[in-house]
């Protein structure tokens, strides 16, 4: 089995300015390629789980995304740091249109997205950990069994309401991959 290190995208990979979609409004979070070249070399495979209701919402297409993806999965390895897989939710259970308006299990704070990968990559979620932003990352990763759950301080206030290690910069968030 093994072990992977979940990422949410928007907050977490690149600074959220709301609906991302381009390269050029994608900006990287100090420290993510330093944090994710320490969790290759610890042996975690990385992974993206991201909801992107901007595709259901109509503000860009799912191309759009997969091109951006491709772009992003590219300036990884140029930093030496494989990106094993991404997977995104495109519904939205009110402002969805058209097939994307749906209440589905992969929309996080469901877990349905961790949970295909795990069964995709053979990886043992026990052993594995995520790190988001939201509630609804660390709801998403306590529901599908992972344990090691971070979340980075930003505009959202959990209230303490699940368990996580809280830390206010990704950067310190390495303290927590062993």
């Amino acid at each position: 089995m093994n072990k992977a290190l979940f990422l949410d995208r928007d907050g977490i990979i690149n600074i959220d300015h709301g609906y991302v979609y381009q390269q050029e409004t994608f900006e990287f979070v100090d420290g993510i390629f330093e944090l994710c070249a320490d969790a290759i070399a610890k042996g975690y495979l990385l992974i993206v789980i991201t909801n992107q209701s901007g595709i259901g919402r109509g503000r860009y297409s799912e191309q759009d995304f997969l091109a951006l993806t491709h772009w992003m999965k590219k300036q990884f390895r140029a930093k030496n740091c494989v990106i094993t897989d991404v997977y995104f939710c495109p519904h939205h259970p009110t402002k969805g249109k058209g097939e994307y308006l749906q209440a589905c299990q992969c929309r996080k704070p469901e877990p349905g997205m961790i949970l295909k990968a795990s069964n995709e990559h053979k990886i043992d979620l026990k052993q594995s950990i995520f790190i988001g932003d939201k509630i609804s990352d660390m709801q998403a990763a306590q529901a599908a069994g992972i344990h090691n759950r971070i979340l980075v301080a930003s505009k959202y206030d959990d209230h303490q309401q699940i368990k996580a290690h809280r830390v206010s910069e990704l950067a310190d968030a390495r303290a927590f991959i062993d």
